[in-house]
Order: structure tokens, then C-alpha cells, then sequence
């Protein structure tokens, strides 16, 4: 028994000195691969950046049948965000992998995080690489191009460090080439409206946004949304409508229900719409490029397990029919929604010429912009200023409410009870019933005091200019063309001349 005790320690024992062994050895290769590939970086092409980032440029020549790269590095820190990789005339983006390194030496440890835009020349050529710019973790790094000549194809050789992981025939690990595989995804990019059918004037919502069903297996990302956005937009707004934009600023996820099936919805664009004629709005297909990544077939520990790909995902046309609005006097000026009258007096029982004022306040839902201000009937009982007008919009839950606001200035003039809602009036259709209304005030004025209908602004007293008119005479008078002022002069003149003629003649 102490026998098999003993073999059975030191089988222990040399199992775990050869997996310590092993273990040292897979550093030192992992070492030896990422020193290699440093020197690559720096002597197959440029490198610039800044404090700790860095971008790397591919080599200056390449096979037909060669990829060539973009590399962003971010030493000692997280990468937490990149943009912009340029697009190359005679190059097509393959996608991007990334990279990442730890290690300690002396007790110092050090990381990098690297992240590789792949590209794959579409012919033969030489080709320039524009100057660019790129925001890397809200740093902007500017790089300079340069010239990448392509030439023909090129024999592939074996990479010995590559080897001891990839080749079967070696034993150990073999993995082989990765290969990459395309799942299926079950999303969609959709452009939805709350109508079908509209009066003029009267508001839908329009609402793109990417679907992702609960049951999908394909890895996506959103990828340069903002640049994208910006001409999707260009083909999407309508120019026969008002635009009263949600202004979606992060996109975050909502999980909905579709026909019992259920989805998460990532908003792009939301906006209310409201026609400006009976011309159909008719909202074209357009287009998502999105980041789809290809699946490793057999994933292992080591090695990249997703290969970065592109997808673009297209939404289906939808077109909203705009009905004309029933007849009226003033159908070509009435504001469309549903609204409420709110009013408020700073006194109901006023004395003739006292100031007061009045608020009317129209609330509701519907383009508060368009709000005009209400019908106002002048007469003698009353003097009218035009109102100061303030208005308040909320865009949310894929509504547009608030409220419009005119504040009145009115002198009364005569005493006695007066109903406001003769004076102050606000028509406007109301889609939801089909039929036009009215919001007129339900306050009543009772005015107290003297009457002020003939009172006007005199004043008797004309001044003495005007009291000597009467005391004047009404006939033309000569006046004498020699009269002293002009003989005045006449005498000074000479005096000068003369003056002048003795100086001269002294001399």
C-alpha cells in the first residue's frame, strides 16, 4: 500500500511539473508572437499618435491577394470608442478584429488594447491613402496618407510561430484556419406611422427603428449612425410637411410585442408630421449599414472567435394619404388637434379706464406652432392691444402637445355686464370627432363706473403765437430789396476793399 502511495505522489508530482512547463512555454510563445508583431507594426508602416494612442498604417506594398490594415493601439488604457476608418478608393473594408495584451516585466505591468481594420485590394495599382483623422476615446489623431502599391498575387508562407497552435499535424491544440460561419439574423429595419390618414394639418408620427427578435443569434452592432442618419434623413423628410423632431439622442432598447412575437426595439429617428396640403406623403425605402459579425464554426480559448462583417438592412416604402378638410369659411386658416380653452382675468369686476389684463390659453394636442391668435370683436365698450404670446411643446411618447398662450392688455369704456365669449373666439377642427369647434371665454365682465364713449383728448389753451393771429393782417406786404441790412453790407464790403487797396499801394 505505501508502495502504490508513493507512485501515485510522484505521478502527481510530474503531472503537475509538466503542466507548469507547458504552461511557461505557451507564455513564451504568446511573448515572441506579440514582439513580432510590434516590430511589424513599426517597420511595415507609419505609426502616428499621441500621448497613448497610437494608428499604424499597413506596409507600403502588398500582393493582389494580400490584406492591408489600419491599426489603432491604446497603450496602458481601455479602447472605449473609435470612428471614422477611412474608406480607400481600390480597397474594400473586410472588417475589424481586435487585440489586446497584458504583461509584467521587472513588476512593471503594461496592456494595450488594439483594434484592426482589415481591407483587400480590388485590383491592381498603386493607390493613395487620403490624410485623415480619427476620434479615438474622444481624442482626435491625425494621420498623413501615403501611396500602397499592389501587385500580383502572392505565395503564401508559413508563419513558424503560428504553427505550434494551428497546424494539426503538430498535435498541439490543432485548430487549424479558423473558419467563419453567417447566421441567419431575425431582425429588421422598419418605418412605422401611427396613420394612414390624415387631414391637413392633422399630426401622425413617423418612427424608424431596427427590430431585433428575442430569438436571434447573429451578433449585430450599430456602426457610424450619426454619418448615416444625416442621409437617410435627406431621403426620409417629407417637403410638404411641418416637422416637429423628438430628437433622439441615445438609443437605448424597448422591448415590445409584434403579432406574439416579441422583439427589442432600438429607435433611430422619431418625428411628428404635419401636412401642408393634400398632396400624399410618401416616405421612400432606405438604408442601415450595420456591423453583422461571422460566428467561429469550431470556437476555441485561443484565437478570435467572430469575424467583423457589414449588412445593410433596408426598410420598406409606406405612403400616408391626406384628406382635404371639410367645408368652412375658414377652412384654409384653422389650426387641426384637439384643444381646450384655460383663461384667466387679473380683475372681473373692473372700473371704466382701468387697465386689466386677460389670458387666453389654448391647450392641447397638435402643431402648436401653427396656433393663430383668437378672433377679437372691436367696439365702443372696449380698447384692445395686441397680445404678447408665449407657447410651450412637448414632444414625448410619440406625441406633440403643449399649450399656446396670448395675454391681453383691454381698457373698458362703458359700465355694465359684458359676456367675453362675444369678444373672444378660436375655431379649429378636431380631427378626432370630425368637426369644427369653437373656444370662446366664459368669464363676465362687470364694469362699474362712468361712461368714457365721448371723452376725448382736448386742449384750449393754443399759446400767444396763435392769439396774435387773430390781431394780424391778412394782406400781402412789399418788401423793399434796399432795405438797411443790405445797405449794411454793401458799406462793410467797401470798407474792405478800400482797406486792401491802401496796403497794396503802401508797400
Amino acid at each position: 500500500m505505501k508502495i502504490q502511495k508513493q507512485l501515485k505522489n510522484k505521478k502527481k508530482a510530474l503531472i503537475l511539473r509538466t503542466c507548469n512547463k507547458l504552461r511557461n512555454y505557451v507564455i513564451m510563445i504568446f511573448s515572441s508572437r506579440t514582439t513580432l508583431l510590434t516590430y511589424l507594426l513599426l517597420f511595415t508602416g507609419a505609426v502616428y499618435g499621441q500621448n497613448n494612442i497610437q494608428i499604424a498604417l499597413g506596409p507600403d506594398e502588398i500582393g493582389e491577394n494580400q490584406a492591408w490594415t489600419i491599426t489603432v493601439t491604446v497603450n496602458n488604457d481601455r479602447l472605449k470608442s473609435y470612428e471614422n476608418f477611412p474608406d480607400i478608393d481600390g480597397f474594400r473594408k473586410r472588417g475589424t478584429s481586435n487585440q489586446s495584451q497584458t504583461s509584467i516585466v521587472n513588476g512593471q505591468m503594461s496592456s494595450s488594447q488594439s483594434v484592426v481594420m482589415t481591407y483587400t485590394p480590388t485590383k491592381q495599382g498603386v493607390f493613395v491613402v487620403p490624410s485623415f483623422k480619427m476620434k479615438v476615446n474622444d481624442q482626435i489623431i491625425s494621420v498623413t496618407g501615403k501611396k500602397v502599391k499592389v501587385g500580383p498575387a502572392v505565395q503564401a508562407q508559413r508563419d513558424p510561430f503560428r504553427s505550434m497552435f494551428d497546424d494539426p499535424s503538430d498535435g498541439f491544440f490543432g485548430r487549424g484556419e479558423t473558419e467563419f460561419i453567417d447566421v441567419k439574423e431575425d431582425a429588421l429595419l422598419a418605418l412605422t406611422t401611427s396613420k394612414s390618414e390624415v387631414y391637413v394639418g392633422e399630426g401622425f408620427t413617423a418612427t424608424l427603428s431596427f427590430l431585433v427578435a428575442d430569438n436571434n443569434r447573429a451578433p449585430m452592432q450599430f456602426h457610424e449612425l450619426g454619418k448615416q442618419l444625416s442621409e437617410i434623413l435627406k431621403k426620409l423628410k417629407p417637403a410638404n410637411c411641418w416637422e416637429e423632431n423628438f430628437n433622439i439622442e441615445n438609443i437605448e432598447g424597448e422591448t415590445i410585442d409584434i403579432n406574439g412575437k416579441g422583439y427589442t426595439q432600438y429607435k433611430i429617428y422619431q418625428a411628428a408630421f404635419y401636412p401642408l396640403n393634400t398632396q400624399s406623403i410618401n416616405f421612400s425605402s432606405v438604408g442601415l449599414e450595420m456591423i453583422k459579425f461571422k460566428v467561429a464554426k469550431n470556437p476555441s480559448f485561443f484565437g478570435q472567435n467572430r469575424q467583423e462583417d457589414f449588412k445593410t438592412f433596408y426598410s420598406r416604402p409606406i405612403t400616408v394619404h391626406v384628406k382635404e378638410l371639410p367645408s368652412h369659411p375658414l377652412r384654409n386658416s384653422v389650426a387641426v388637434g384637439d384643444y381646450q380653452l384655460a383663461e384667466q382675468f387679473s380683475a372681473t369686476e373692473p372700473t371704466t379706464g382701468q387697465s386689466i389684463g386677460y389670458e387666453f390659453r389654448i391647450i392641447g394636442e397638435g402643431n402648436i406652432t401653427a396656433i393663430e391668435k383668437p378672433m377679437v370683436k372691436k367696439d365702443a365698450n372696449f380698447d384692445f392691444y395686441e397680445p404678447n404670446v408665449k407657447q410651450n411643446i412637448r414632444r414625448e411618447g410619440g406625441r406633440v402637445a403643449g399649450n399656446k398662450t396670448f395675454n391681453y392688455f383691454m381698457i373698458p369704456k362703458e359700465p355694465g355686464e359684458f359676456n367675453l365669449g362675444d369678444y373672444f373666439q378660436w375655431v379649429f377642427f378636431n380631427p378626432k370627432s370630425k368637426k369644427y369647434d369653437t373656444l370662446r371665454s366664459q368669464y363676465t365682465l362687470r364694469v362699474k363706473g362712468e361712461s368714457q364713449k365721448n371723452q376725448n383728448i382736448e386742449s384750449t389753451d393754443l399759446g400767444s403765437f396763435y392769439d396774435r393771429l387773430d390781431a394780424s393782417e391778412n394782406n400781402l406786404q412789399h418788401v423793399d430789396s434796399m432795405d438797411w441790412m443790405k445797405v449794411s453790407l454793401n458799406i462793410f464790403i467797401l470798407l474792405m476793399l478800400g482797406g486792401s487797396a491802401y496796403l497794396i499801394f503802401k508797400k
